[in-house]
């Protein structure tokens, strides 16, 4: 499958677009993944109709609650065979880019739960025990849908990875639909 090749080259080229950690003038508040959907999803419309939301991470460092100052939303269109990146920060587009490359990935499931909600689950099976344990932080977030979940290739799913300075990092799948921790490893 394309899209799983493709997949790790996107989350970095997301990365180059967005440049996680980049600052904006002012004060900004810290925002869940799904609060920033409707904006990132209208404008994603009125560039392609057939427009399909197929990944979500943060652009900006994440909180204890699983909120952010700014999420990238990256839509794929199927008839224009190409894909388009928002970043959202105070409620506004702060970045739209073309992806420049295919990804063409699966849409993600509608009824993913919220970033809050993925980081606790995450955070209650192994991520507070590692940070415990190796001084780690949390790192980023990535939902996406048929990547991370061999068992069950067709889910979305949230990557919350933590890191240490001390010890491999942590990554925790979870299920976004019920929230379910369904796979965890060190890398």
């Amino acid at each position: 499958m394309r899209f799983r090749t493709g997949a790790l080259a996107a989350a970095l080229v997301l990365g180059s677009l967005f440049g996680a950690g980049s600052t904006f003038a002012g004060d900004s508040h810290p925002f869940s993944a799904r609060q920033g959907e409707s904006l990132a999803r209208s404008a994603a419309a009125a560039w392609a109709a057939d427009a399909q939301l197929v990944y979500v991470e943060n652009d900006e460092a994440l909180d204890g609650g699983g909120t952010a100052e700014r999420w990238g939303y990256l839509f794929w269109s199927e008839a224009r065979q190409e894909g388009r990146a928002y970043s959202v920060r105070d409620g506004k587009i702060r970045t739209a880019a073309d992806l420049g490359f295919e990804f063409p990935a699966p849409p993600l499931d509608s009824a993913w739960i919220d970033s809050g909600a993925a980081l606790a689950a995450a955070d209650e099976k192994k991520g507070n025990a590692y940070r415990t344990e190796h001084g780690g932080k949390l790192r980023s977030m990535v939902l996406v849908r048929g990547l991370l979940n061999p068992d069950s290739p067709d889910a979305t799913t949230w990557a919350v990875v933590y890191e240490s300075e001390s010890a491999s990092g942590l990554w925790v799948v979870v299920d976004a639909r019920d929230g379910k921790v369904v796979k965890t490893w060190r890398g």
